[in-house]
């Protein structure tokens, strides 16, 4: 009789604090999961709970003021609290891998794919021309029809979908028993998610590698993985089988994240989007009950009190909360919104485009990422653009707002009056009429300055008010996306996902802008924010009568 395996993951009784400004702030608490060998497990949860700060923990990549303030960690048998330096890189390079949000960043961008891969085999003595020769071969297993290319190749010559192949072939390179997916499939459209998805699951069966799924995609997670933890502020609130949980939370705040789900064919008209109200509390602020009561509709003076334990309902489920049987129950949030501005045919459009084309000019080769495109939208009107990465929907986008120049001038019109085609060229009136929020407000905010100088830059900018007046206009925009004025003196990178992208849509507010182009805005959030600012898109667009352009991926 032989002892089983011990688990590829045990997590017991983990927290995570982070020293800031000479105190302890714990952001993770008392968190305790396993997962077998060969088995997928999900974690869920909003920006700020804590999800990535557990998966970095589990591979010892947490930043330099982290550190595991209690419990362990164990990963294939082997502590990583009890490991030195050299033991845990050499733990990484046999044990454990991770596979990123962004594969682009992820990637050295100066150095070739083939370098890149061959450097993961170097750990175990093995020389460049064989590396290359597995690279290749492990390439192939992720469905790469030609590998030799795509070694010979930079990151930015690749798509999006390539760039995460290419990724999950080094994660998979050592055959490692735990696999971490940290957002795989967030920015990609859905037929490479799909695909990324089928990929994992058939390499999952031949490596018999244990997975760790972090997403804010519930769909993924519920494709993907046999198990699904909840964390919110750092705690685990409730546990067990993805269909039975699914099915039948048992946690207020896993209703409210499942209802955040906006439905198939639902249109704006049909009333806001459920959301959570209000946000997740502070790391540092002191709270006596359960940490989800502030914004939970059954919450009762004992919740306030006392924290709830994690009662055991059976078969492995395990919920944090003092009522969890009330929970199917929750009262809904419908918050209330204006009536939805209505765009007449009749009127003359705010934006014309004709003909409208542009060809990239490289290395003696023509590369048409647009291509005679024409459409009119009218003021109150949302257009939504989707298809796969690759098909020019960011390229239309940067057309629009003059970043680059089309094949044609003249193609495009702004109430009935030509639109120049590149931003210097076109008037004040004109560059604060066309704004935009990107896709990911990290790299779009300016991470050294406070929120409040990045929309009052903006505002002074582009609405020319200075003093007193601007501080105004600062705090009339910053309420209207329902940003909390807590946060006008921090940095982008102190604040969670959703934050900063109302941070984002705060910024091209800021010069009552026509028409504003939204390229992606929610694919890196999850459902809960999700719905509050697309909420928020239609609540602005009611009030102030301006036109979107939709781009994204999530049908």
């Amino acid at each position: 009789m032989t002892d089983a395996p011990p688990p590829a993951l045990a997590i017991e009784d983990l927290s995570v604090s982070f020293r800031v400004r000479g105190g302890d702030r714990r952001v993770v608490h008392g968190v305790s999961l396993a997962i077998g060998p060969g088995e997928a497990y999900g974690l869920v949860g909003e920006s700020g709970c804590g999800k990535s700060t557990i998966a970095y923990a589990t591979v010892g990549y947490l930043a330099r003021n982290g550190r595991i303030s209690g419990g362990r960690i164990a990963v294939a048998g082997r502590d990583l609290t009890q490991l030195g330096g050299d033991e845990l890189r050499r733990l990484r390079a046999s044990a454990v891998s991770m596979v990123y949000q962004d594969p682009g960043r992820a990637l050295n961008p100066s150095l070739k794919i083939g370098r890149q891969m061959a450097e993961v085999y170097e750990p175990q003595g093995i020389g460049r021309r064989a590396a290359l020769e597995r690279a290749a071969e492990m390439l192939r297993r992720v469905r790469i029809a030609d590998p030799q290319r795509v070694l010979d190749r930079y990151p930015h010559q690749l798509s999006g979908g390539m760039q995460q192949r290419v990724c999950i072939a080094m994660a998979l390179a050592i055959n490692p028993a735990l696999l971490i997916l940290d957002e795989p499939t967030t920015g990609l459209d859905a037929t490479v998610e799909a695909e990324v998805l089928d990929l994992v699951r058939q390499l999952r069966a031949e490596f018999n590698t244990a997975i760790l799924c972090i997403s804010h995609n519930l769909g993924v997670i519920a494709t993907l993985c046999e198990r699904v933890g909840v964390l919110y502020a750092g705690t685990l609130v409730e546990e067990g089988s993805a269909t039975e949980l699914f099915a039948a939370p048992r946690h207020p705040y896993t209703v409210g994240l499942l209802r955040c789900l906006p439905q198939r064919g639902r249109r704006k008209d049909q009333g806001p989007l459920d959301t959570i109200p209000g946000f997740l509390p502070l790391p540092d602020q002191s709270i006596q009950g359960c940490v989800f009561a502030e914004r939970c509709g059954l919450a009762q003076e004992i919740c306030r009190t006392t924290p709830p334990p994690a009662f055991d309902l059976g078969e492995g489920r395990r919920s944090r909360c003092h009522f969890w049987q009330e929970a199917p129950n929750l009262p809904r949030s419908e918050p209330a919104l204006p009536a939805a501005a209505v765009a007449t045919a009749e009127a003359a459009p705010l934006l014309a485009v004709e003909h409208l084309s542009k060809t990239f000019h490289l290395k003696g080769h023509s590369l048409k990422a647009v291509h005679d495109v024409s459409l009119s939208l009218r003021a109150g009107e949302t257009l939504g653009l989707v298809g796969e990465s690759g098909s020019g929907k960011t390229t239309f986008a940067r057309l629009l707002l003059g970043l680059v120049a089309p094949d044609q001038p003249d193609s495009m019109k702004l109430r009935g009056r030509p639109l120049p085609g590149l931003l210097d060229q076109r008037s004040p009136a004109e560059g604060k009429a066309l704004q935009i929020v990107f896709q990911n407000p990290d790299s779009a905010l300016n991470r050294a300055h406070a929120v409040r100088r990045i929309i009052g830059r903006a505002i002074g900018k582009l609405a020319g008010l200075t003093g007193r007046t601007r501080d105004q206009r600062l705090l009339e925009v910053t309420r209207a996306v329902r940003l909390p004025d807590r946060t006008l003196g921090a940095k982008p990178r102190q604040l969670s996902g959703g934050l900063k992208q109302r941070v984002a849509i705060a910024r091209a507010f800021a010069g009552e802008p026509e028409l504003v182009v939204c390229d992606e805005p929610t694919s890196a959030l999850d459902v809960s924010v999700q719905s509050a600012i697309l909420n928020l898109f239609v609540e602005l667009q009611a009030r102030r009568q301006v036109s979107y352009i939709f781009i994204s991926h999530d049908l």
